[in-house]
């Protein structure tokens, strides 16, 4: 599954984008998505908690297994009462990117450290090399977070999640098996392209 949204900040779209002084783009700043994936991931038309979109998702629809997908319907008939953000837990990754509140990015360059509007939750990706921790009880909201720069494209690979978190209001989910690659880039001073990568065998 590959999940695409644009956030956006206030910087002038005419200036350059900004770089460290080792001459990697900075994210450093003040984010928010303009999209409205976390009403839904797919297509939907309006509902009484949601206004239409067009989903997110690259083929429309999620690829889930058939035992998957009937737990989804019951995570969706429930979505007012269930969804883990009504108790206030951490959103997770990637959700916590395309929720409609503010976050923010230290970068320096061992490490972005993203610290979220939603709980006060922080993220850190490590971007000085280090691998995944052999040994690990998938006990992560956020997941384990490990960066590498391809060109200006900041390539994050994460893992070792917690299943307790949803990808959105209307249910989708998935499981501690969970794998994304997300790919963060400037589209100009005033605007990140976030892609999302999925993976996830237990469930799509």
């Amino acid at each position: 599954m590959i999940a695409c949204l644009t956030l956006a900040h206030g910087a002038s779209a005419q200036e350059k984008i900004p770089r460290l002084p080792n001459g990697k783009p900075d994210f450093s700043g003040i984010w928010q998505t303009t999209s409205a994936a976390d009403y839904d991931l797919e297509p939907h038309s309006a509902r009484k908690d949601a206004p239409p979109g067009p989903g997110i998702v690259e083929g429309g629809v999620i690829p889930y297994l058939p035992a998957a997908l009937e737990r989804k319907k019951k995570n969706f008939e429930k979505r007012l009462t269930d969804d883990p953000r009504l108790k206030c837990w951490t959103l997770g990754t990637p959700r916590g990117i395309y929720y409609p509140e503010p976050v923010q990015i230290f970068q320096r360059d061992r490490d972005l450290t993203l610290v979220f509007q939603f709980g006060h939750s922080v993220r850190t990706i490590h971007t000085n090399g280090t691998q995944h921790p052999l040994v690990t009880d998938n006990e992560f909201f956020l997941g384990d977070s490990r960066g590498e720069w391809d060109g200006d494209t900041l390539v994050v690979d994460v893992k070792d999640f917690t299943e307790e978190t949803w990808l959105d209001r209307a249910g989708n989910f998935h499981s501690d098996s969970l794998h994304v690659v997300e790919r963060w880039k400037f589209v100009d001073a005033n605007t990140l392209e976030y892609r999302a990568t999925l993976e996830d065998p237990a469930v799509f």
